[in-house]
């Protein structure tokens, strides 16, 4: 939980200053959760948080605020955990439906991909690469899961392994998705990190696997930090959850990557629960918005097709065409609690 202290009615002072106390003590905090600490609306805390930042005492980020320091700044994996906490549960239970029995996927850094490992530990014949000790920490004790984990130098503010010993192993190898997370994403550039040493590896896991799905709470949504990870072009699907309705920048940012190609899998509340909880499947949702494949890389990359396996995709026995699930408009109004909002056609 976010160190803070729920209080009674507060003055616009008062509240500023907790709010800026939290956001101290924690790294980064999200809108929610700063609303739900000082009792008041996150209309009025996104005003607070906007004249703080006028104030230059901390910055806004969509759905959040952390503090000042621009590109270069990176929370620590304590202040990380605190954050999306719910959307990121439900993120992972969205993302573990797509792993299949007998698979072999990658999974990097993060509280995101922690949080999907500790429900992959229930997926049998499974066998998880890795970078990160919390992840393999994660599937320790799964039975029937292999764990493999990659050299490197540890990089103790999120437990990962870094540097050529890392990219080194992960020569020759070949999986069938890598699960990733970051510090931001955007359509125009991608995902990105703060760390150069965490984007060389995550790139290296890319170069590794057919698919590549990006998890990313809306709080990461048009945050643009230093280092690339992954083109926008080479994602495969992104992994999030529902935008507020009045976060017009996260919802333009998820239309834009559609438009690109990237496929969009959102996590409403209560979409599940364990693995492969919550995916609701339903039919196509318009000839405008069928998906088409993102370009592989040149002689490395071959994208397997979405919804490979699953219910209604290829190889599934269902119905040509029920790969989508029921499409979210970008208002808010959710016609399912987890939904695909497909590509439009160009």
């Amino acid at each position: 939980m976010v160190v803070g202290v729920t209080v009674g009615f507060v003055f616009a002072a008062e509240r500023r200053q907790l709010i800026l106390e939290m956001v101290r003590a924690n790294g980064a905090v999200s809108l929610r959760e700063l609303a739900r600490v000082v009792q008041t609306s996150e209309v009025t805390v996104r005003r607070d948080v906007r004249a703080l930042e006028a104030e230059g005492l901390l910055d806004r980020r969509h759905g959040g605020a952390v503090l000042p320091g621009g590109f270069t700044r990176e929370s620590g994996f304590p202040q990380k955990s605190h954050l999306a906490t719910a959307e990121k549960t439900a993120i992972a239970d969205l993302a573990a439906s797509f792993v299949e029995e007998g698979e072999a996927v990658v999974v990097g850094a993060g509280t995101t991909t922690q949080e999907l490992a500790r429900r992959l530990a229930r997926v049998p014949g499974l066998t998880v690469v890795t970078n990160s000790l919390l992840v393999a920490q994660a599937l320790a004790h799964a039975n029937r899961v292999e764990v493999v984990m990659t050299g490197g130098t540890l990089r103790g503010s999120n437990y990962a392994l870094v540097g050529s010993g890392a990219e080194q192993s992960l020569q020759g190898l070949r999986v069938t998705r890598a699960f990733l997370s970051g510090s931001g994403l955007t359509a125009e550039r991608g995902l990105s990190t703060s760390n150069m040493l965490s984007a060389s590896v995550d790139r290296a896991l890319v170069q590794a696997a057919a698919e590549v799905v990006v998890l990313a709470d809306h709080t990461k949504l048009g945050t643009d930090t230093m280092f690339q990870t992954v083109p926008t072009d080479v994602i495969t699907r992104l992994v999030t959850d529902e935008p507020p309705a009045h976060d017009d920048r996260a919802a333009t940012e998820l239309q834009a990557l559609a438009d690109q190609g990237v496929h969009i899998s959102v996590a409403g509340p209560g979409a599940g629960s364990g693995s492969g909880g919550g995916a609701v499947h339903g039919d196509a949702v318009s000839q405008a918005a069928r998906r088409r494949d993102v370009p592989p890389l040149p002689g490395q990359r071959r994208n397997l097709p979405l919804g490979h396996g699953q219910p209604g995709g290829p190889g599934s026995g269902g119905p040509p065409g029920a790969q989508l699930r029921s499409a979210v408009s970008l208002d808010g109004q959710a016609t399912a609690r987890v939904a695909d909002l497909a590509p439009r056609r160009r």
